[in-house]
């Protein structure tokens, strides 16, 4: 069964007490609570976590690189992938800022990944 807005004509799943669509109250007497809305241009940006967040690209997606030049002959640089994983997390952000930098950090990642298993393999 399902529940129908009296306001927009939306059709509900019986167990919603609002609707989904405009927020107008399904059972009677139920009162709509305040609800608060930030948007992602509103929020802002935590510098000291963006510095923390490159400082671990750069150490995880070229340490294959620094160890390969420290010791030959080694797979250390399969390790270097795991910087990837900052970026690819920022790139999903609806954040336009925190998208940027997560292209940096991509391109950052992209070079050390490039750089360890040129010396891995050479």
């Amino acid at each position: 069964m399902t529940r129908t807005c009296e306001k927009c004509g939306f059709v509900n799943q019986d167990d919603y007490d609002f609707c989904a669509k405009c927020g107008n109250p399904l059972v009677e007497g139920l009162q709509p609570r305040q609800v608060y809305v930030y948007k992602a241009e509103q929020l802002q940006v935590n510098k000291k976590a963006l510095i923390a967040a490159y400082a671990i690209t750069i150490f995880l997606s070229w340490s294959g690189f620094v160890i390969g030049l420290i010791s030959k002959h080694t797979h250390f640089a399969v390790f270097t992938f795991f910087g990837f994983f900052m970026p690819f997390y920022l790139l999903q952000s609806k954040h336009p800022t925190l998208r940027k930098h997560g292209l940096i950090m991509m391109m950052i990642s992209f070079v050390g990944v490039a750089l360890s298993f040129y010396v891995m393999f050479h």
